[in-house]
């Protein structure tokens, strides 16, 4: 397996939609078990491809993710197909924009149907933390970051924060 390297904000091809997998063969398998060998290290619990660069509508996840304990999970297309209630999933963090963490309004429940790693159809209903990480994860397949559902004015402040550590990491 192939440690990945995440992309981090302000990088453009965060941004962009994801295009769906059509054919999952040796190559897309290689691409999750790479995706969730990067997810544990870094540490976190989810990673969808476009952090890694990869152009594909995958995410792997594991919200008990602990050094012991791996057991990620991988769903190929998701999409949300239900979404109810409301909750601050608070401190939420993002692998792709490091060094910054807010409280995030997102659904309480969601129902989300995709393609298990063999091909075949999944649907899981998800509350608390497992509709967080659906939630953060498919937004970053359709080039949403969480940062996007905070205020202009956190998110502004962010990005010059952001763009300054990065200039000064250049001048090093």
């Amino acid at each position: 397996m192939t440690l990945l390297n995440i992309l981090t904000y302000p990088n453009p091809f965060l941004r962009l939609p994801t295009n769906p997998v059509t054919d999952i063969d040796d190559e897309i398998r290689e691409i999750i078990a790479d995706m969730a060998e990067t997810m544990y290290d870094a540490p976190g619990v989810g990673l969808a491809a476009i952090q890694a660069g990869i152009d594909k509508s995958i995410i792997v996840y594991d919200p008990e993710a602990d050094d012991q304990k791996r057991d990620f999970q991988v769903l190929i297309n998701p999409e949300i197909i239900a979404a109810e209630g409301s909750m601050t999933s608070e401190n939420e963090g993002c692998l792709s924009v490091p060094d910054f963490r807010a409280d995030v309004t997102r659904a309480q429940r969601v129902t989300v149907q995709g393609l298990d790693i063999d091909g075949n159809p999944v649907r899981i209903d998800a509350e608390g933390l497992l509709s967080v990480i659906f939630q953060h994860e498919i937004d970053h397949l359709k080039g949403v970051l969480f940062i996007d559902h905070i205020s202009a004015l956190k998110r502004n402040m962010y990005k010059k924060k952001r763009i300054k550590a990065l200039k000064s990491e250049q001048t090093v």
